[in-house]
């Protein structure tokens, strides 16, 4: 009896040190089991755990031997070794077969390693790791979308295609973004030109006209007055003088001409996305464009126009947000559309950009700038007249065009969060319509109403330009 205890007592002391051995499986731990009361162990694949009965067995089953195996070290000693994930059941019986407990013996994933990268990886982040059957489930909170990804991609090299996924991201993950169109057209054009007619009155009839615009010397003559103006559209800024020497009418019409224009274009479309999500925004129309078909039929399609803005922002760590943005301001163009005869088809002008930024909460950037400056000049003269010294000047003619177009597209990005309803304000909160008495009997409009009292009366009291909706960070 002393012997078969020294024996028991050396292979389990051996067990213990081949079990802690670096290059070997180990048991992790000694459990105890009772007679009569059930018992979960929990192992992990490839691990063992030393299981001691308080009544010693004398016969040893497991259900599925390829979940968990087992040797024994006495009778009252076992040596359990996790193969694969699941779950089985190891039941002891007595000398008399009669049964002492059942044993359900679950098998694991072993993420003891897997928790130990993670948090060499990711120091800063509370994920927890759990196993269930034979994969890997993550729950807890990450302070950004990328370190999830990142968290999941380790996952996956020891569970590949069986990790679940439990967690959240925590912080602002909307952004709003604000998209400022700018553009200005500055035109400028100046013109001189002369024309000088003589015309002789006589029985056959004599006119002749000389000039560098281009004018018809009869009718500019004969519907003019020494003095005055010149009628007609093609005479703008024309001024005419005449005068009689006998039978013989002379008449100097003298044209200086000068057009500045100023055009100012500017568009803020205003958006919010969640991170990841793609975001649509159009204020316009669609113009129906005629198509033809086989057969020479004509069908019909709609083009859009106006204010366009799509986007798709990522919230990277350190709240950088990487915006991929596509954006366009377009219109009508009637000046260079096409008349086919059945159809008028206008033109549209566009203006469009789309590239990929980062920047930081409340950060701006250029993403688009262009500067065109077009100058066209002539000079035309009479051949031989307008060489000659200071009278010359009546026969020649000179004027230029410039014009400038200067467009910049402005993006700036802001994390928001929601807000609640009754912070809330609309343009219109500050408008207050007028009744039937108001308007008939008074003669009263539309008036500024007086703000409600609280946030939203804060908001209402400033300007149309305001942000709504959401409140930035």
């Amino acid at each position: 009896m002393i012997y078969r205890r020294t024996i028991s007592a050396a292979l389990l002391g051996f067990a213990m040190i081949v079990g802690t051995s670096p290059t070997s499986t180990h048991a992790e731990s000694l459990q105890i089991v009772r007679k009569g009361a059930e018992r979960d162990l929990s192992v992990s694949m490839n691990r063992a755990i030393v299981v001691e009965s308080d009544t010693p067995f004398a016969e040893l089953s497991i259900a599925n031997p390829a979940i968990a195996d087992f040797s024994t070290l006495s009778d009252r000693t076992v040596y359990i070794l996790g193969k694969s994930p699941g779950r089985t059941t190891l039941t002891l019986l007595d000398q008399n077969g009669r049964l002492i407990t059942n044993v359900e013996v679950r098998v694991s994933a072993d993420v003891s390693e897997f928790k130990e990268r993670l948090r060499q990886i990711l120091p800063n982040e509370t994920i927890e790791v759990r196993t269930a059957n034979d994969g890997i489930v993550l729950s807890g909170t990450v302070s950004s979308a990328p370190r999830m990804q990142r968290a999941l991609d380790l996952a996956e090299r020891y569970a590949p295609e069986r990790v679940s996924n439990l967690m959240s991201v925590s912080g602002s993950q909307q952004v709003m973004l604000k998209v400022r169109f700018a553009e200005m057209q500055r035109s400028v054009s100046k013109s001189l030109s002369t024309s000088l007619a003589i015309d002789g009155i006589s029985t056959a009839g004599l006119g002749v006209g000389v000039g560098t615009n281009g004018l018809a010397s009869g009718s500019v003559v004969s519907s003019a007055t020494p003095g005055t103006t010149a009628s007609g559209d093609a005479n703008n800024g024309a001024v005419f003088f005449g005068f009689n020497a006998g039978s013989t009418q002379i008449g100097v019409l003298l044209q200086a001409l000068e057009s500045k224009g100023v055009v100012r274009t500017l568009a803020e479309p205003n958006l919010t996305a969640l991170s990841g999500q793609e975001a649509k925004f159009l204020a316009g129309g669609e113009y129906p464009v005629p198509v033809s078909q086989d057969g020479g039929e004509i069908s019909v399609e709609f083009k859009t126009f106006g204010i366009e803005l799509n986007f798709i922002p990522h919230v990277l760590d350190d709240n950088v947000i990487n915006l991929e943005l596509s954006a366009a301001v377009s219109s009508l163009d009637t000046a260079n559309g096409l008349n086919t005869g059945a159809f008028i088809i206008s033109a549209f002008r566009r203006r469009e950009t789309a590239t990929t930024v980062a920047l930081r909460d409340g950060e701006s950037f250029a993403v688009a700038g262009l500067l065109q400056d077009d100058f066209a000049d002539a000079n035309g003269q009479v051949p031989w007249l307008g060489d000659i010294p200071i009278l010359g000047t009546l026969f020649r003619s000179a004027n230029y065009q410039r014009s400038q177009t200067e467009l910049v597209i402005i993006v700036t990005a802001h994390l928001v969060s929601p807000t609640r309803g009754e912070a809330l304000a609309l343009p219109t909160d500050r408008v207050k319509l007028p009744s039937e008495a108001d308007l008939f009997l008074n003669g009263r409009v539309a008036r500024n109403a007086r703000p409600q009292k609280g946030a939203a009366g804060e908001v209402a009291s400033q300007d149309f330009s305001g942000s709504y909706g959401y409140v930035m960070d």
